[in-house]
């Protein structure tokens, strides 16, 4: 039983935040779902008490509870009295331990099987927003997704597996490929380019095929300025790709500057925190769209420090170490570098019921413990 619920437990965990970005199902079934998959992780991981030796102590996931332990140390002095906080050292520490056990007990499935599982579903999310709603240059297009950005980020990275497997592509491929590529674009979302750019250079690295590429981008994003739409091509060109992210970064600063060395707790993962920060903001309060400086913002630079430290002493440790590329582990690769470019843009890594974040922690396990096992092999 507890074998067969973390196997798949992670599988539930990430799909669950594409339901908290449907609008219908994100105050009624995901919640539910939610709430249940942390009650049944606490009391397994309760009653089995050798997993915490055998599995959270691994080798290839001693990282992620070192994150959890710093957690819980920030919390116990700096941040007890606030329940937000709580849920969040718990939530987090779950959701750590239901990817280091997905991990170790279904590594083949996430090996091979896992990738082409994401793309149908991201596939079916798309054609049934398109059925609801096909006008997708009206405006930035996010179909049954309220959110745009979330829209783009699913299906970047659908496109993205699609795009570096190494195994033939079949017709259907070939047509979700050029699907996902117009959603992606359509949402508006500046930081898709980024994402279809570096899936390029994984497939084709720095070649005369990407060089005709890149052409072939500047004369569509032309033809997509002089177009009244609101297309990633079309807000690049108006806004540059910070344009707004500007005042969020002086503002985050601000709010790290205030309490430098403490941060303002768990609670404020998304950057947002509700202080009055002068004249010269206008009372504006609003998320820091940088997922480092929301880092800061919560720990401050003590403890936000630490955190950073550990995840990119990993990260580049797995990039070095896969450098020569993988046919499984490539898109895995892909994420952990797209998300570490992204970040800059977008609050990533601290998030809780959040896709993107959930999927970069992930990706980065299964390459430690895909390390591990290649070290290990004689």
């Amino acid at each position: 039983m507890m074998k067969w619920f973390f196997k798949y437990g992670f599988v539930v965990l990430l799909f669950n935040t594409i339901l908290y970005s449907i609008p219908f199902t994100m105050h009624t079934v995901a919640p539910v779902i939610f709430y249940c998959l942390m009650v049944c992780s606490i009391i397994l991981l309760s009653i089995n008490p050798n997993i915490f030796r055998e599995i959270l102590f691994h080798k290839s996931f001693f990282f992620l509870l070192s994150i959890s332990l710093i957690n819980l140390i920030y919390f116990m002095f700096f941040d007890l009295h606030h329940q937000e906080s709580l849920e969040y050292l718990l939530a987090r520490f779950i959701q750590f331990s239901i990817l280091s056990l997905s991990v170790y007990y279904n590594y083949d499935f996430f090996k091979k099987d896992f990738p082409d599982l994401l793309v149908k579903i991201v596939a079916f999310i798309v054609v049934f927003g398109l059925i609801l709603d096909p006008f997708i240059f009206n405006d930035r297009y996010h179909g049954i997704i309220w959110n745009p950005n979330m829209l783009a980020s699913i299906t970047v990275f659908a496109f993205s597996y699609l795009l570096i497997k190494k195994s033939s592509n079949s017709y259907m491929d070939y047509f979700l490929l050029i699907l996902f590529f117009i959603i992606a674009i359509s949402t508006g979302s500046r930081i898709v380019i980024i994402g279809i750019g570096l899936s390029f250079i994984f497939k084709f690295g720095f070649s005369l095929r990407n060089l005709i590429y890149f052409i072939f981008a500047l004369v569509l994003m032309m033809f997509a300025v002089s177009a009244n739409l609101e297309t990633s091509l079309n807000r690049i060109s108006s806004q540059s790709i910070f344009n707004d992210r500007t005042l969020q970064f002086e503002i985050a600063l601000e709010n790290i500057n205030n309490k430098l060395y403490v941060g303002h707790g768990l609670d404020k993962y998304s950057g947002k925190v509700n202080i009055e920060l002068g004249d010269e903001y206008d009372g504006l309060i609003m998320p820091a769209h940088n997922g480092y400086l929301s880092l800061f913002i919560q720990y401050g630079i003590i403890f936000g420090s630490l955190i950073l430290f550990i995840f990119l002493k990993k990260s580049i440790s797995v990039v070095y170490f896969f450098k020569e590329g993988d046919e499984y582990l490539n898109f895995y690769l892909f994420i952990v570098i797209y998300t570490l470019i992204a970040s800059n843009f977008e609050s990533l890594i601290t998030g809780i019921n959040e896709f993107h974040t959930i999927l970069f922690w992930f990706s980065l396990s299964y390459l430690s413990y895909s390390k591990f096992i290649k070290e290990n092999e004689s």
